[in-house]
């Protein structure tokens, strides 16, 4: 389905269809059944594999039956039937698939399978269409001769039924004059699994489910060297004593393989796994022997007896970098082979080795009469490819040669060994080549393709909604994610105002923004725009002079000095304010623009050429949201969340914009300081909740999910509020609950006129409810209204639209990475022996912890999410005979208590199933008790 390719009645249609689709998703009710049509019969037709020629040559083929998808790769199963298939002939199955790690599947009715087998016990059957990693035969869908004839004779030649999801949308929900074309039958009962709603589903449901295709999209593109995992063997050319073939792959710097042959003879066979599809191909060059690195190379590939030409390269005279040779194949080649054609030493034209060997061997095995008449010719080539700087070498070889011409044949290949010896500013100049190495990023066919063996249990934990959900449950309803994301993508140029005249925005459709994680237009809209709106850079840098001596005194006691004018917040915008700069920065500069201004630390020796200027973004971060807990916050613009005084919570290092704070312009200009990091390769580090990324990206807001990251013991007492009975509540308030609040900056104010005097009846306890989440949502409106309004200064509307608040987040403040090695350094041991084996598994577990995984334990353990804080680990102390145990944490003392385990594997997994899980483990007590 490409985007911008269709018809106004086509767009409307489809825009009319995704606002009933995203109105489906958010109230969880069964989705429209065009977005979920499944045709009741589709006809298939075997297409042979060509690589078995016996196979291809037969008059007909035997296609096993199983009673469900199955088995999986490895799977030992037995099939349930045979159905053969005469060659030429079609094959009748229902239109649904189904799609695991074996391959595609389709599936056959009753019907079906009562015209193809004598079995009468099975009441479905599924045939494996397309094997995953193995080639063989495949079952293609095409319209049968037959069908196309009676359609013709009865319906017309211009007869076109709509046979796909897509078509039905555009037919369903478009506009148009004339009759419509026929929808082919569906099928009910598969188009009825996909429209469903699971129990216990929600919108949060589907998010989580986004989430996870997007984190999986992502994992296999990040992944790193695939070569020893996707590799089978290497073979080569020829290779030297210390150069072999095994250098290729074993990741050294300083090993290397070299070849030992003639020119235009050097190659490198990578024979691969099944299954394997190459994303991208590397040449490790070795910058220690220029002569010997490549200048041009071609890549073959396919079967071992039929590669065909992919593509050739030619490498940078200058360059010493690894070169990608190949990329994005599209399907499984089972050989890979690198040529070298040409090296830099070389004195030779691109097609030296093509034409010069052969040459060679056709004249030179002969009889020793014709040898003369050769080497004049390889000499008159040698002059003419070489130049008159090389002439002298030349003649020496000849006359070298003459002699031993004269009395017997020599064969092309001691011509040339005779050659280099004799020759060595021949073997000086590339004869041989060199290589330090390969890399290949490559992924499974499998794990490319949506199917069902993504859903592994495994992969679940750190998706706490998605855990214990049936497998076929989740595949279908990831099914109709990606079914709604393409047809979104079709659209989405149209949803987007791209020009900044435009008042357009996309909040129409709001709430599809979730899934624009998935969207595959998304990115190239948002560079379009970013690209589109910048601005010349200036012709010279602002000069900014920044006592940092200053600004630390200030740190230590902000309460002196409410002004704030000694912090390098203020002594930046009050210097690029200043006349010596009257030119207001505008931020829009391209990515590669890389310092706004130039910084000057008095009494500190330093020369700015980028290093001040970043030094002083972490100074502007640290003073907005101060990292530490423990310090006072210098700056009035933020202060820190309920949940930061909260032991309870999992967010405690978030800050909300100050309520009582009306310096509008300035908070104006940390919204242009965050626009111009999203535009660039630096960082500002602002810990806000959800609640204010979500209102900047311009994203809704719920109370329960949202606010919870601000004061979640208010959502909790308000839930207890809400359902509470008459008797209950008149015991715990009794006259004492008025219509006030708290607000974040510890200011009570007031939710009605003389709301302090106004005592909340039982029976109004919901509209008190309801105006204490309106105030404390809106509580920063006003602020972070002014800050959006500078990041719209700086970013295009478009951009904004287009970001969920997760990726506004990471691309203003970068991601939080934690390392083993630097959260190592915050934890302490207590009441260990020194050589414990539970200190041993547990750190080992934390080895194989991601960055996300290990920011997830900080939280569970600290309720932070970033470094630094300190972490005490005592044993546990309850069950000192019990193995595998699941962990305990006490957030209030930053401590974790650690049970024994019987592997590192078992910690690992428990572990990272507590960080994801249970992080509610020391909230389970009634707010009312405080």
């Amino acid at each position: 389905m490409r985007a911008g390719g269709e018809a106004p009645h086509q767009v409307l249609g489809r825009l009319r269809f995704l606002l009933q689709c995203s109105e489906c998703f958010r109230r969880a009710r069964a989705l429209p059944a065009a977005l979920c049509y499944v045709p009741r019969e589709v006809q298939y037709k075997i297409c042979k594999d060509p690589a078995a020629a016996a196979a291809a040559a037969a008059a007909r083929s035997l296609l096993s039956v199983w009673d469900s998808p199955g088995p999986a790769r490895g799977g030992k199963r037995a099939a349930r039937a045979t159905i053969e298939v005469r060659k030429g002939g079609c094959l009748r199955a229902t239109g649904e698939e189904y799609c695991n790690g074996a391959g595609l599947w389709v599936k056959l009715s009753k019907e079906q399978l009562e015209e193809y087998t004598s079995s009468r016990d099975l009441a479905e059957g599924w045939l494996l269409a397309q094997r995953f990693g193995e080639g063989g035969d495949k079952l293609v869908p095409v319209d049968s001769v037959e069908k196309i004839q009676w359609q013709h004779q009865t319906l017309g030649v211009d007869y076109k039924p709509a046979v796909s999801w897509e078509q039905v949308v555009d037919l369903t929900y478009s506009m148009r004059l004339g009759e419509k074309p026929r929808l082919a039958e569906q099928d009910e009962a598969a188009v009825q699994k996909f429209r469903s709603v699971p129990p216990g589903w929600s919108y949060e449901h589907d998010m989580e489910l986004g989430r996870f295709l997007y984190d999986h999209r992502e994992r296999e593109r990040q992944c790193g060297d695939c070569t020893k995992e996707h590799l089978s063997s290497v073979e080569v050319s020829s290779q030297t004593e210390d150069g072999s073939a095994t250098h290729l792959t074993d990741n050294q710097t300083y090993t290397f393989w070299e070849s030992n042959g003639p020119p235009g003879q050097h190659w490198v066979r990578l024979n691969m796994k099944k299954g394997t599809i190459v994303k991208k191909l590397w040449l490790m060059l070795d910058g220690q022997a220029s002569s010997y690195v490549p200048r041009r190379v071609a890549v073959y590939g396919g079967a071992p007896n039929r590669l065909q030409h992919l593509r050739t390269v030619l490498i940078n005279e200058n360059s010493f970098q690894d070169v990608c040779i190949l990329r994005d194949m599209k399907i499984h080649l089972p050989v890979l082979e690198i040529r070298i054609l040409e090296c830099r030493g070389e004195p030779v034209l691109p097609d030296w080795g093509c034409q010069l060997s052969p040459a060679l061997n056709l004249q030179l095995v002969p009889a020793p009469a014709a040898l003369p008449a050769a080497l004049a010719a390889f000499w008159g080539l040698l002059e003419e490819k070489l130049g008159n700087e090389l002439h002298l070498g030349c003649h020496r070889c000849w006359g070298l040669l003459a002699p031993t011409c004269s009395t017997r044949a020599l064969p092309a290949t001691q011509l040339q060994l005779y050659m280099q010896h004799h020759c060595p500013f021949l073997a000086d100049q590339g004869y041989n080549v060199r290589l330090r190495g390969i890399k290949i990023k490559s992924f499974w066919e499998w794990d490319l393709i949506l199917n069902a063996d993504m859903f592994q249990p495994a992969r679940l934990v750190r998706y706490p909604l998605l855990e214990g959900v049936n497998t076929d449950v989740l595949y279908r309803r990831a099914v109709v994610i990606q079914r709604f994301v393409q047809l979104l993508d079709s659209v989405l140029c149209y949803l987007i105002p791209l020009s900044e005249d435009s008042v357009g925005t996309f909040n129409a459709l709001r709430s599809m923004k979730p899934f624009l994680l998935l969207s595959k237009q998304s990115t190239a809209l948002i560079t379009h725009c970013l690209q589109s709106s910048e601005s010349t850079p200036p012709h010279t840098l602002p000069k900014l002079y920044i006592n940092r001596h200053l600004a630390r005194e200030h740190r230590t006691n902000p309460a002196l000095d409410p002004s704030c004018k000694n912090t390098v917040f203020t002594q930046l915008y009050e210097g690029l304010r200043s006349s010596k700069n009257n030119q207001p920065l505008d931020y829009r500069w391209p990515l590669s623009y890389s310092q706004w201004w130039e910084c000057e630390f008095i009494t500190e020796g330093i020369i700015d050429y980028g290093g001040g200027f970043r030094d002083s973004l972490s100074d502007v971060s640290e003073e907005l949201c101060p990292s530490s807990g423990d310090v006072a916050v210098p700056l009035p613009f933020f202060v820190r969340t309920s949940n930061q005084g909260n032991s309870s919570s999992d967010t405690r290092d978030l800050y909300v914009p100050n309520p009582s704070c009306r310096d509008f312009p300035k908070y104006e200009w940390i919204g242009q300081l965050m626009g111009a990091a999203l535009r660039s390769k630096e960082f500002l580090i602002l810990a806000l909740p959800v609640l204010v990324w979500k209102q900047l990206a311009g994203e809704e807001v719920s109370w329960s999910k949202d606010f919870a990251t601000v004061d979640s013991e208010l959502v909790k007492l308000l839930e207890v509020l809400e359902g509470v009975d008459r008797e209950a509540f008149e015991f715990m308030f009794g006259r004492e609950l008025t219509y006030t609040i708290v607000r974040s900056d510890q200011r009570v104010v007031e939710l009605i006129p003389n709301g302090s005097s106004t005592v909340v009846r039982y029976e109004d306890r919901k509209e008190f409810i309801r105006l204490v989440q309106k105030a404390r949502l809106e509580e920063s409106k006003e602020q972070i209204a002014a800050m959006r309004a500078g990041l719209l200064r700086v970013v295009p509307q478009p951009v904004l639209d287009l970001l969920t608040w997760q990726q506004l987040e990471k691309k203003v403040c970068g991601d939080p990475e934690i390392t083993v090695a630097e959260l190592r350094r915050f934890i302490t041991f207590e009441d260990f022996p020194s050589d414990d084996t539970r200190i041993q598994n547990f750190l080992e577990a934390l080895n194989n912890f991601t960055s996300e995984d290990l920011s997830r334990f900080l939280k569970f353990v600290t309720g932070r999410s970033r470094l630094p804080v300190q972490i005490t680990v005592y044993p546990e102390r309850e069950n000192l005979n019990a193995l595998d145990l699941m962990p305990q944490a006490s957030t209030c003392s930053c401590s974790f208590f650690l049970p024994n385990y019987s592997s590192a594997k078992a910690c690992e997994e428990l572990l990272r199933y507590a960080v994801y899980n249970c992080m509610s483990i020391d909230t389970d007590k009634n707010p009312w008790d405080e």
